[in-house]
C-alpha cells in the first residue's frame, strides 16, 4: 500500500530562514496559517532520528532473582526494545545511593552494585550498541547525597577542602524554595543549602573546583565508559543568586561556558537532554539556543496531548504544537506523555485504553525526540506516591509479572495478569501493536521524524489533522480524539508554501481512501474529507502523492 516515494522539492524552501521568538501568551487558533521557516543544519543529529525509552534500573527485568531489576536484566531484554523499534535508551540514575531511587549520589564514578558491576554495564553498552540503540544516563549534578563522603567531610569540619563544595550559612537565611519547602538544613557546624530535601545537599558551582571535578565526571562516562549523553536531572536549579533559585543567568552561563564545551568536546555526537519540569516554552527555549544543551523536555506539549486524549478536543495540542514550531529551534526538543515523576498515563485516562493510543499517535506522529516511559506501551498504571509510579515491568501474567524469580523489591500492579508484554504481543490490536506500528512508520518516514508541521482546521471539535512534511515527502495524519463517529468535518488551510496540485492519499495506517484533493497556488485547500466517516478513536495516516 505505501507507494514510492515522490519528492517535494518544492519544500525544501520551506526548511531555511530563522525562527522568530513568539510571545509568552499562546496564539488562538486560525485556519490561516503560514509555514514557520526553520534554521537550516548541515547534519540532522542522530537524535533527531530517534525514539527514546526510558527506563527505571530497579523495576525493568531482574536477572538473578533478587528482587532488583539490573543492568545484566535489561541486557536480556534488548531483542524486545529492538523489536518496539526504540534506538535510545535512558536510565534513570546508575550511580551508587542510599536511597531506591537513585537520584542522590555517593559516587560519580561508578554504578550501584545492586544493579550490577560495572563491566555488566559496559557489556549492556556494547549490546545496544550492536543492536543500534545508544544510552543516555542520568547526570545528578545539582546536588549529591548527604552520605557522599564530600559532604560528610564538609559537614564534620568547617575547614574540609569541601567545605566550600557545599552552600554554607552560620545562621539561618530562613527563605523557602520555589514551591514553598525548606532549603536551609541545620547541623552540628552550620546550616546547609539544598533545594529538595536535607539529604540532597546542593553543590556550590561558584566555586571553580566543583566545575572541575563535574567536568572529570562527565569526561570519565563519555570517553572512558562509551556512553552516547545524558539526561540532566534538575538543570533550572544549578547555580543560586540567592533567592532566585531557578532559571539563573548564572545557570544559563555556566552550562554554555562550561557544560556544553566539555561534553561536546568529549564526543561532538553526544547528546545532552534537560529537564525543566513546570516551564514555559519560551524559558525551555533559552536553553536550547546558544549551545547550553541539546534538547530540552517540553512539559506543556505532553500536557496537552494527555490533555487532548482525556477531553477529546485537540484544541491545547493544536495552539501548543505551533507555539513550538515559533519558539524552539529546529524543533530541538524532547516530547513525551508522562515520566518517572508523573502518574501514569493510563491512569491519568482511567485505564481507557482507546484514549491511551490517540495519545500515542499524536507522540509518535508529532515534531521533536520522543521518549516513551517503560510500560506505557503495554497501558502499565500506576499513581503516586513515586514507587507507585516506577513499579515492576509487567512482562507476562507469570508471577511477579515475569519481573523476578524472587521477591520484588516492590510488588508489581495489581492487573499484570492481564495487562503483560506477553498478552499483547501477538495481538494486532493492542496497545502494544500501535506503539510499535507508529514508532515503525516514524522510522520509514522522515517527514514523521524531522520534518515541518501544519495543523489545518478540521470544522470539528474531536478531530486532530496534521500535515508533515519536508523535501521528500507529505503526511497527512488524522486523529478521532472523540468517542463518537465524525462525518460532519472537513479540512481547510487557507495558506502556506505547499507546491500548486493535486494528492492522491496512500493509505499507511487506519483505513483506505481513494480521495484525492488540490491544493491551490496560495498553498491552501478547503473543505477536503478524506473518509466520509471517522470511527471513534480513530487514527489514519496518509502519504501524500501527486
Amino acid at each position: 500500500m505505501r507507494k514510492t516515494l515522490t519528492i517535494f522539492l518544492l519544500f525544501a524552501s520551506l526548511l531555511t530562514g530563522c525562527l522568530p521568538i513568539a510571545p509568552a501568551v499562546i496564539p488562538a487558533t486560525s485556519t490561516e496559517t503560514s509555514v514557520p521557516p526553520t534554521q537550516t543544519i548541515a547534519t540532522t543529529p542522530w537524535w533527531n532520528d530517534s525514539v527514546f525509552y526510558e527506563i527505571f534500573v530497579r523495576s525493568f527485568n531482574d536477572s538473578n532473582g533478587d528482587g532488583i531489576g539490573d543492568f545484566n536484566g535489561i541486557t536480556q531484554k534488548l531483542n524486545y526494545l529492538q523489536n518496539l523499534g526504540v534506538t535510545g535508551l535512558w536510565l534513570m540514575p546508575i550511580n551508587p545511593s542510599p536511597s531506591y531511587h537513585g537520584y542522590d549520589v555517593t559516587d560519580y564514578y561508578n554504578a550501584n552494585p545492586q544493579y550490577g558491576t560495572m563491566d555488566d554495564f559496559k557489556n549492556l553498552l556494547r549490546e545496544a550498541h550492536k543492536r543500534g540503540i545508544k544510552i543516555i544516563i542520568d547526570l545528578v549534578i545539582n546536588h549529591t547525597s548527604d552520605q557522599h563522603p564530600w559532604f560528610k567531610s564538609a559537614k564534620k569540619d568547617p575547614n574540609s577542602p569541601y567545605r566550600d563544595w557545599y552552600i554554607w550559612s552560620l545562621t539561618d537565611p530562613k527563605y523557602v524554595g520555589p514551591w514553598g519547602e525548606r532549603v536551609w538544613h541545620p547541623s552540628p557546624t552550620g546550616y546547609y543549602y539544598g533545594i529538595f530535601e536535607s539529604s540532597m545537599p546542593d553543590l556550590n558551582y561558584n566555586n571553580p573546583a566543583v566545575t572541575q571535578e563535574i567536568e572529570r565526571v562527565i569526561k570519565f562516562w563519555l570517553t572512558d565508559v562509551g556512553i552516547d549523553g545524558f539526561r540532566m536531572d534538575a538543570i533550572k536549579h544549578l547555580v543560586e543568586e540567592g533567592v532566585k533559585q531557578q532559571n539563573t543567568e548564572s545557570t544559563h552561563l555556566w552550562l554554555k561556558n562550561n557544560f556544553y564545551p566539555t561534553y561536546k568536546a568529549a564526543n561532538p555526537n553526544a547528546l545532552a537532554v534537560g529537564e525543566l519540569s513546570g516551564d514555559s516554552i519560551n524559558i525551555i527555549a533559552r536553553y536550547v539556543q546558544g549551545k547550553q544543551f541539546d534538547l530540552a523536555f517540553n512539559f506543556p506539549l505532553a500536557i496537552s496531548f494527555l490533555d487532548a486524549a482525556s477531553t477529546g478536543g485537540p484544541f491545547l495540542a493544536i495552539d501548543t504544537l505551533n507555539l513550538s514550531e515559533k519558539v524552539l529551534p529546529d524543533r530541538q526538543y524532547a516530547t513525551f506523555l508522562t515520566n518517572h515523576d508523573q502518574n501514569r498515563v493510563m491512569s491519568v485516562l482511567n485505564g481507557d485504553a482507546n484514549k491511551a493510543k490517540v495519545a500515542a499517535a499524536l507522540l509518535l506522529t508529532s515534531p521533536g525526540t520522543p521518549f516513551i516511559y517503560y510500560g506505557e506501551e503495554i497501558g502499565q498504571q500506576g499513581k503516586k506516591p513515586d514507587e507507585d509510579i516506577r513499579l515492576p515491568m509487567q512482562w507476562s501474567a507469570d508471577a511477579n509479572a515475569g519481573f523476578t524469580t524472587g521477591r520484588p523489591w516492590r510488588a508489581p500492579f495489581a492487573n499484570y495478569q492481564t495487562a503483560n508484554v506477553a498478552a499483547q504481543q501477538n495481538d494486532p490490536n493492542s496497545l502494544l501493536s500501535l506503539y510499535k506500528s507508529l514508532i515503525r512508520l516514524r522510522a520509514d518516514h522522515s517527514a514523521l521524524r524531522t520534518g515541518g508541521i501544519l495543523l489545518p482546521d478540521t470544522a470539528s471539535t474531536g478531530l486532530f489533522a496534521s500535515l508533515r512534511f519536508n523535501d521528500q515527502e507529505a503526511v497527512l495524519v488524522l486523529v478521532n480524539l472523540s468517542d463518537i463517529s465524525l462525518s460532519d468535518y472537513s479540512l481547510t488551510l487557507d495558506k502556506s508554501s505547499l507546491p500548486a496540485g493535486t494528492h492522491q492519499l496512500s493509505m499507511l495506517l487506519g483505513a483506505d481512501s481513494n480521495a484525492s484533493f488540490t491544493i491551490n497556488a496560495d498553498g491552501g485547500f478547503s473543505n477536503f474529507k478524506p473518509l466520509s466517516e471517522i470511527p471513534p478513536y480513530a487514527i489514519n495516516i496518509y502519504q501524500l502523492n501527486p
